[in-house]
């Protein structure tokens, strides 16, 4: 099974026709400060390119005929990939730590465990609580939801609940974010 992930700007650059790899016999010519050439040979505008130095780019791969404009395709890629790393610099990736618990844990325990969490809510990231049941603990699950509903409370100043986890096998999962 194949995923698509989509198309990065360095791919969208790697698709772009230059010079040779150009199929259309002729093109409409841009030049590099943006004057409008005319249409011509795509061997004359190739020669025109060479002349001042820089790439024939097809610019519009669909038009009659193909538009192509004379640039530098080394700063385009350059250009591309810096635009790629400042969108990624941009990105905040939100992190989901996790507290396990069962439902006999003791008050002190509990409490440190409740001051962990309440130190990566604060850090930024959501909190997933975990209640884990063992053998014959899965009989009383409601002591297990007054578990995770004292968690709740002693975190409400800071956190509201985003999602109520049923349970699953012999787990329970509330996922907290901060206010």
């Amino acid at each position: 099974m194949k995923i698509n992930k989509g198309v990065s700007p360095i791919a969208k650059v790697d698709k772009i026709r230059v010079n040779e790899k150009i199929r259309s016999d002729e093109v409409r010519l841009i030049s590099e400060t943006g004057e409008q050439l005319g249409v011509m040979e795509l061997d004359d505008a190739i020669a025109r390119a060479k002349e001042v130095g820089l790439d024939l780019i097809e610019v519009a791969p669909n038009a009659k005929p193909p538009v192509a404009k004379i640039l530098n395709y080394g700063k385009l890629k350059y250009e591309e990939k810096k635009k790629q790393q400042a969108s990624k610099k941009k990105q905040h990736v939100i992190k989901i730590k996790e507290l396990r618990v069962r439902p006999r844990i003791d008050d002190h325990d509990l409490l440190t465990k409740v001051n962990r969490g309440r130190q990566f809510l604060s850090d930024g990231c959501k909190l997933k609580v975990t209640l884990m049941y063992r053998g014959r603990e899965l009989s009383r699950t409601d002591l297990g939801i007054d578990l995770l509903n004292r968690i709740v409370d002693m975190l409400s100043d800071i956190a509201v609940v985003e999602k109520h986890g049923e349970l699953e096998g012999r787990r329970q999962t509330i996922v907290l974010t901060r206010k």
